[in-house]
Formats: C-alpha cells, structure tokens, sequence
C-alpha cells in the first residue's frame, strides 16, 4: 500500500458493508426477511450510525397496525351496590354518664373517673307508649314487670357468672340436644326450662308480638304460612330458592340488644332481655361424637332455637335484608318472600335473563347483613319442570305433590278397609287428629282434592 492510498483512506474513508453483507468475492450474502418493527418503528439491532452511513438499499419496513384489542378471558364485570347508610334515631346516641352513687343496681362500672355507668336514661318513652309497649329503663322496673325477684332475673341471665356464661349443662336454663340433619351435619336444639320459658313466653306476648315484620316474612307471623309464601310465586316462568345457614345461630346478643334499642328501650333493659332472650353454651357443652366443629357456631351468645321468642326476634334481625332484597326483585322486576331461612324469588322472562346479574347482588346484600347463603342449596327451576317453594308446588297453582296426595289416600283407603288401628304403624296418641291435620293442609292447597280426602275420612271408623 503506497503512501497516497494510505493518506486518502485517512481523511476520507469508505463506508462500512452493512452487516447484512459480504465482502468475500464481491458477492453480496441474501437479503434476511423482514421482521416486525419495534415499538419504534425500526428493527431492534437498527443503531442511527449505521442508518446514517448505510449504503445498501434500504429494508422494507412494516406498516404500522392499530394494536387490537385483546380478548376478555376472565368473567364480565358484575354491577354492584353502594352501601345502605342511613341515619339512627337521635334516642340511640351515646348519651351514656359517669356518676358516683349508684344510679340502680345491677349498674356497670365505669373507666374513666371510677363511677357507675348509667345507661338506663337513653330510652324513647314516646316511641314505647306509641307501639302499646311496656315503659322499662332498668333492671328493677323489668323485674317488677316480670313479677319476680331482681336477683332471680339477674339468676336467669347468669350475672353473676364469668361471661354471663353457665358453668355446666345442670346450671343452664335450657336443655340441650343435637339432631342429624336431613341435608347433612348437626343441629342443636336449645329447649328452656320452665321459669325461663315463662319470662320468655311473656316477653313475646307483650313486646315481640307487637311490632310487626316486614311483608315480605311470611314464617312465624300471624294470619301467614307457607301457603301464603307460596302463593306469591304462582305462574311464574322463573323461580329461585335460597337458603341461609345456621340461621338462628347468625343471630347473636348484639343483634338483639339492637332490635329491643330500635324499638325505644335503653341500653340497660335492652342488654337485659337480651340475655334472656339468648343462650350461651355452657364452658363443658359436649358435641356430636366426631363433630367437634358443629358447635362453632352456638359458642356467642346467640338465639336459640327451641326458644318461643326465636322465631319473632329472627323476623325482626332480618328486617333490613327483606326490605334490600324486596327493592332488589322490584327492581329486576321479580318478587320476593322469604320464610325463615328460604328465601324465594320468582319472575317473568325478563327477571330469568337477568339472573348473572341479580344473584350476584343478592349475595352481595346476603353478606352485607351478615347472614350466610348454603350455596349448595340454590335452586333455579323453570316453568318446565316442578316448582316447589315451602313443600308447595306452584307451577299453575299452589297445590300439592301428587305422591303425597297418592299416599294419603292409600292410608285412608287402608283404614276404611283395614281399620284404623292397624295403619298407626308410628304408634301415635292421636291417630285421627294426625290424619284429619294432613287432610286440612292438602285443603288448603287444593279444595278439590281436600274434599276427596275428607269423605274417606268420615267413612272410616275411629273409635
């Protein structure tokens, strides 16, 4: 290389082979594919120098595309509720006062200064005497309306006992059994004993019956029953079933406490016919051999259920779920009824093709009111098949299941034929009032058929 060549390829060099060549022979290599651009528009491995100085011919980029929109894989979004606010009354504001004598007894000590808590002045005397309700601020005036001794009320309640909880079965008031359920697993029925029954009987006639559950309840108030559940959802192309678990165990001692407050009782009495009202196991409660994890549910003071007043308190705790889930069906343009813990929603075509959207809003309201939904037991059944709510069929009419119409009157077939002694195969006291009850309910269903039933009823010899 002579001294002009080395000068020229000094100030004025060539540009380099792009790297997609070859300098061997002269012979250019195959041009590689053209691959997608960048985010950029250009190729990763594109740098601006070897842009800038590139001789060969240009790649052939591709044409910028509208990315598409990517496809929903996981489920549609459901609509949701915003959360029911609403004011209390102005009697429920804490208006709770430390004071130095004891204002009654039986009153709670306090925290800050030392005093006695007194918590029998917050009531609504306006809104008890408005309802016919009995006027009771504290323990004395509930004992006086009772008509019996403040420390036996305070007995009943265990007040002088650790978490007003009995120390064994023998110092409960109730007596306690567990029963298998027909669905699987364990119920405890909580039975009280004579002198808490009557207080309990008492508190129902004179305060719980007067204060009325919502429409939509039909279990457990008067002048209601499961035919007129059931005649709500007559002819509907649609019917759902729900169910709530442990039902009466949901409800605890807070619950009811607020229900007896709502109603315009102080804090105190509240508290008091609460307890009364509640069962709390006692600390050696047994279980069902293997199934030591039926009794999570009865270890909070909770309704029990064997009490009379149960089944009133439990309309009145689930109040604010009827009217939700009673506004929710309008709404879809469905109705709704509920019948202790079956809750039942029907509807015409249009409330069936709303259903993704109107289950999940129920469960939603469900949880808010801290009950408890058994999926297990869902129940979507159309027109097409046999509608049953309550034990009722529905489909036309509230009737009943032709088996157990069929099976009636073979036992009354059997009777007249046989004699009545010879069909009582549970060994019942009362055989033919039992009969004639079956005969009244499948009346009150269906006349036509109730009326067949009763003429082989009065053939048959009783005595």
């Amino acid at each position: 290389m002579g001294l002009l060549d080395f000068l020229r390829r000094l100030f004025f060099p060539q540009p380099s082979p792009p790297p997609n060549k070859t300098a061997f022979d002269g012979v250019p290599s195959p041009r590689p594919p053209v691959r997608a651009p960048s985010d950029n528009g250009r190729h990763p491995s594109d740098n601006s120098h070897s842009a800038a100085t590139s001789t060969a011919e240009p790649e052939v980029e591709s044409r910028d595309r509208r990315p598409k929109r990517p496809r929903r894989t996981g489920p549609r979004p459901r609509a949701k509720l915003t959360p029911l606010r609403h004011a209390p009354p102005e009697f429920i504001a804490d208006r709770s006062t430390e004071v130095t004598p004891i204002p009654y007894r039986f009153a709670r000590f306090g925290v800050r200064s030392g005093g006695f808590l007194d918590l029998a002045s917050d009531g609504d005397d306006a809104r008890l005497r408005e309802r016919q309700l009995p006027v009771l601020h504290t323990p004395e005036d509930l004992a006086a309306w009772l008509g019996i001794p403040l420390g036996k009320l305070a007995w009943l309640i265990h007040r002088f006992t650790a978490n007003s909880r009995p120390l064994s079965e023998r110092e409960a008031h109730y007596h306690f059994r567990w029963e298998r359920k027909r669905s699987g697993g364990w119920r405890l029925i909580e039975a009280p004993k004579a002198t808490l029954k009557d207080v309990q009987c008492r508190i129902l006639e004179e305060i719980l019956s007067r204060v009325p559950a919502h429409p939509a309840a039909h279990g457990f108030v008067p002048g209601r029953s499961i035919v007129t559940n059931a005649a709500e959802h007559v002819g509907k192309p649609i019917v759902v079933r729900l169910d709530l678990t442990n039902f009466y165990p949901t409800v605890t001692l807070a619950r009811v406490a607020a229900i007896f407050r709502s109603v315009g009782y102080s804090r105190e009495a509240s508290v008091w016919m609460a307890r009364l009202c509640t069962s709390s196991l006692p600390q050696t409660a047994g279980f069902p051999e293997g199934n030591a994890s039926a009794i999570r549910p009865y270890l909070p003071a909770h309704l029990p259920q064997g009490a009379c007043t149960s089944p009133a308190l439990a309309n009145l705790s689930a109040f604010s779920l009827d009217v939700r889930l009673s506004g929710l069906a309008r709404a879809f343009g469905g109705v709704y009824t509920r019948y202790a813990d079956d809750l039942t929603f029907s509807g015409p075509d249009g409330f069936r093709r709303a259903l993704p959207n109107f289950l999940p809003l129920v469960e939603q309201v469900i949880r808010e009111e801290r009950f408890r939904i058994n999926k297990a037991k869902r129940r979507i059944i159309r027109s097409n098949a046999r509608q049953m709510v309550t034990g009722v069929v529905v489909n036309d009419r509230t009737n009943v299941r032709r088996v157990d119409f069929d099976r009636l009157k073979a036992l009354l077939t059997n009777c007249l034929r046989h004699g009545a002694r010879s069909q009582n195969h549970e060994g019942r006291d009362n055989f033919a009032a039992w009969v004639r009850g079956r005969i009244a309910h499948v009346q009150s269903l269906n006349a036509a058929r109730g009326s067949k039933l009763l003429a082989l009823y009065q053939q048959i010899d009783w005595r």
